[in-house]
């Protein structure tokens, strides 16, 4: 197949039909693709069909609701993970209602304060789509095609979506919905974190070392225990900062006219200091601050300088996400125990050069506070750093051929793709597109704080409304 060429000399589906008010192509059939597809096709009034393009077996699951694992919870109470801000209570109903165990066998404990197996969760978004498919309630109005998408061609009719197996979708409009992207090969060791121990082929002797000590890495340290990995577990990150836990605490209420908006980084922590000491002060907990700033952290960062936004990844980011992504209270403990007894080391550490050996990788590294530089033998690597921390480095083919050829870029600090406020992607121009969109981890760079459900789920319902008035009125 000759890339080279447009894909409209492709064989194309989903062209125009009469009677149709029109088609959304969305690349990425996770959580993010899923929940965008949910909140368009919600609308019953309109004629607006959808194509989901996902390139693994099931949708809905993405690399974090695949997992089997039964200790891989949810970071967010059930409570908060409905689908749909207007029915907040719509996951707890499924939940409490559900009968089919399936892989992860779990059982709701009465308190919607619980952290339910993320494999669950996966389930739960799966089973939006049932309704929307040919023979669902909705009139079948969502297509789901399997495949990988490799080019995205905008024209001002319409996109055209080619796929690795030669065909090629047509929409009005197009959505990048990829999520996460997957970091790059260490020495040949690394091992992708979403992949489990067993299935990657990792001894259970080996001496594995994990770049990172987030949500991640506490997942991947418990799928290790979990297939019984007796070898060392080294976690190494500049400042050996572990997620805090969760516990109940009520949401503290936050004036909107309160924030300082616009204010630099220095105001901006003197002013969370300051609710934290309050709150302190009267017996309660930095939780509930932290919670209750939660809907204005993303205007908060779209009017930071970009100096300070700056300032903010390299010197605040790690104390932030510590506190504000946080673990369930019983991945607490067992994390705690894994320290406790030796399996697992954290270490405080810039990592340098990493050189691939027959016996395994040489890896140098610097503790924080000296300027001697150690090494450490180590079989395996695994790579658990989160976006934003490394400038974006994509082996998407999609994402590759539209930064390639200009049609999007990335942001100043280039942690994901520059997009508006409504998720337009922007080109190398800086002109935003008027056919391409994006939702999700890949829109990090734009909306900060867009990793999490609740986040997702809120952008969703914006683009879907954006969509919604662009089908019904095309000027």
């Amino acid at each position: 197949m000759d890339l080279s060429q447009p894909p409209a000399q492709w064989p194309v589906r989903g062209s125009r039909r009469a009677g149709r008010r029109g088609r959304l192509v969305i690349v990425g059939g996770g959580a993010s693709g899923v929940l965008l597809a949910c909140h368009l096709l919600r609308r019953p009034d309109q004629g607006i069909e959808v194509t989901l393009i996902e390139r693994r077996p099931e949708v809905g699951r993405g690399i974090a609701y695949h997992t089997a694992n039964p200790d891989h919870l949810l970071n967010v109470r059930a409570a908060n993970m409905s689908a749909f801000p207007d029915d907040p209570e719509h996951f707890w109903r499924w939940l409490c209602a559900r009968q089919d165990h399936g892989a992860v066998p779990w059982r709701p404990c009465g308190d919607p304060f619980c952290f339910v197996p993320r494999r669950i969760y996966g389930d739960y978004i799966a089973s939006l789509v049932g309704p929307l498919l040919p023979g669902g309630e909705r009139h079948g109005r969502l297509s789901i095609v399997h495949g990988e998408c490799i080019r995205i061609d905008p024209s001002t009719s319409g996109v055209v979506v080619a796929l690795d197996d030669g065909t090629s979708h047509y929409g009005d409009f197009a959505v990048l919905a990829t999520g996460h992207e997957v970091p790059a090969d260490l020495a040949g060791l690394s091992i992708d974190p979403w992949i489990g121990p067993v299935e990657a082929g990792v001894d259970a002797s080996a001496k594995i070392l994990i770049l990172g000590t987030g949500l991640t890495m506490v997942d991947y340290v418990l799928s290790l225990i979990l297939a019984g990995h007796a070898g060392p577990i080294i976690a190494l990150s500049r400042r050996g900062l572990l997620p805090r836990a969760h516990r109940p605490v009520q949401t503290l209420p936050i004036d909107r006219t309160k924030v300082p908006y616009g204010a630099g980084m220095s105001r901006h922590l003197r002013w969370l200091r300051q609710l934290i000491d309050a709150q302190a002060a009267q017996g309660g907990d930095w939780r509930s601050v932290v919670d209750g700033i939660r809907p204005f952290t993303q205007q908060i960062w779209q009017n930071l300088p970009l100096a300070a936004r700056r300032s903010f990844l390299e010197h605040a980011r790690a104390w932030w996400d510590v506190h504000r992504h946080r673990m369930a209270p019983e991945v607490e403990t067992r994390i705690n125990a894994a320290m406790a007894s030796g399996r697992l080391s954290v270490v405080a550490a810039k990592i340098g050069a990493v050189e691939s050996s027959e016996a395994g990788a040489l890896v140098r590294y610097r503790r924080r506070g000296s300027t001697a530089v150690e090494t450490m033998r180590v079989d395996k690597i695994v790579d658990c750093r989160s976006i934003g921390q490394t400038p974006l480095r994509t082996v998407n083919p999609a994402l590759c051929s539209l930064l390639d050829r200009g049609l999007a870029r990335l942001d100043p600090l280039q942690i994901g793709l520059d997009v508006t406020a409504d998720c337009a992607i922007v080109d190398r121009s800086g002109t935003p597109s008027a056919r391409l969109f994006a939702v999700g981890p890949i829109t990090r760079a734009a909306f900060w704080e867009i990793v999490a459900v609740p986040d997702i789920r809120n952008q969703c319902v914006a683009l879907s409304n954006r969509l919604a008035r662009a089908f019904t009125d095309p000027a």
